[in-house]
């Protein structure tokens, strides 16, 4: 027996690009009689409910949500969680009750976005259902993007138009190590597979900076608004999002300034270590260790990426050789190719894009040019923490 009067609250997507709401995520409550909402959540995740109550339930939510759909402008979306439990229980062929729900309220199906959650059910089943779904002119979401490496097949699988990534994965992304990485391994992966992002679970200014990273079309979260039961005017939060977009775009104009000017010290540097590279001299005579804090190594390869000089490294305040990786060859890095095709001919230095050291892992930059009439290429490895 359930205990309360189920109906639906509504969390808005805040789109990155008008900061204007473009949508909402039906979420299930039980109003109790003092009035009090409690989520329908414990109640899904307990194994001992019976089935056949938690679809009731479910339905009756979706069509509270459903029923209150005329009452927000036309151009909104409504987000509906759809469980493949449920949809692996259903006979080949038997109409889908979603569908059939959207048809009795009149709703046009290119409003709905159904969120496909958990990672269970049965593959075919689901990606027959989710055919359907989109045949009728519905929009496909996977939630919790990433809490699962069986996801990817799901992606796969269902060509999905919108990826959620994991709150908790994307919360922990967003105080940096090594989980920003796999959340912007993920943005790019749905960048090139043509699906939107969704970044649900941004509290904070820095997750919503990390949300704006990673390419989030909509935004939602408890920095902007909770579930309620009540509807948000569309431009609620637009004079809210400005500003944080604001601060945001000025932050990374601070990062690009850094950037330049390291570019200059680089240039600088570069026409240095080359004058010394060219006359043999010993490592006494390199600039002062201490001139460059940022400075990680330096190395020269021929034009075909093979090593052909000792890193020289920064250790216990002074200039030391390193010949472990001599006769390497470190052309097939992304970074090399770049260096090959944007500075072979003019000569002029390159900077790689920021990665992470397989080796000592630490944050990188490269820097490259091509001396010694294009014989010969010095690399400079950077710190790039502060960058």
């Amino acid at each position: 027996m359930i205990d309360g009067q189920p109906l639906a609250c509504f969390q808005p997507f805040i789109d990155t690009a008008t900061g204007r709401i473009a949508g909402i995520e039906a979420l299930g409550r039980l109003r109790q009689d003092d009035g009090r909402l409690q989520s329908v959540g414990p109640l899904f995740a307990d194994p001992k409910r019976p089935a056949a109550e938690l679809r009731r339930l479910d339905r009756l939510i979706r069509d509270n949500a459903l029923g209150r759909l005329h009452e927000v402008p036309g151009d909104w979306f409504l987000s509906l969680n759809i469980s493949p439990r449920w949809i692996s229980r259903l006979r080949p062929g038997q109409p889908l009750p979603s569908l059939k729900q959207l048809q009795r309220h009149g709703i046009p199906p290119q409003r709905i976005v159904f969120e496909i959650t958990e990672l269970g059910g049965d593959s075919q089943r689901l990606s027959d259902v989710v055919a359907r779904y989109r045949e009728a002119g519905a929009r496909i979401a996977i939630d919790d993007f990433g809490a699962g490496y069986s996801q990817l097949d799901r992606v796969l699988a269902l060509q999905p138009d919108i990826l959620k990534l994991d709150m908790r994965l994307f919360q922990a992304a967003a105080r940096g190590g090594p989980s920003s990485d796999v959340v912007r391994a993920l943005a790019q992966m749905a960048e090139k597979t043509g699906c939107w992002i969704i970044a649900e679970g941004v509290e904070t200014e820095a997750e919503l900076h990390f949300a704006l990273e990673c390419g989030s079309r909509y935004v939602q979260g408890f920095l902007f608004a909770k579930a309620e039961m009540e509807f948000f005017a569309a431009d609620a939060f637009v004079e809210r999002f400005a500003e944080l977009r604001d601060r945001y775009v000025m932050q990374k104009v601070v990062e690009r300034e850094r950037l330049m000017n390291l570019r200059k010290q680089l240039s600088q540097l570069m026409l240095r270590l080359q004058a010394w590279a060219e006359g043999d001299a010993p490592l006494d005579e390199l600039p002062n260790v201490q001139e460059y804090p940022w400075l990680l190594r330096f190395y020269q390869c021929d034009r075909h990426g093979t090593q052909l000089t000792p890193n020289v490294e920064r250790r216990n305040g002074a200039w030391t050789a390193d010949t472990r990786y001599l006769g390497h060859n470190w052309s097939w890095r992304p970074y090399f190719y770049h260096l090959l095709a944007e500075g072979w001919h003019e000569r002029r230095l390159t900077l790689s894009n920021t990665y992470r050291d397989a080796t000592s892992n630490q944050y990188c930059l490269t820097a490259g040019q091509f001396f010694d009439n294009g014989q010969r290429l010095l690399l400079i490895d950077v710190d790039a923490a502060g960058f």
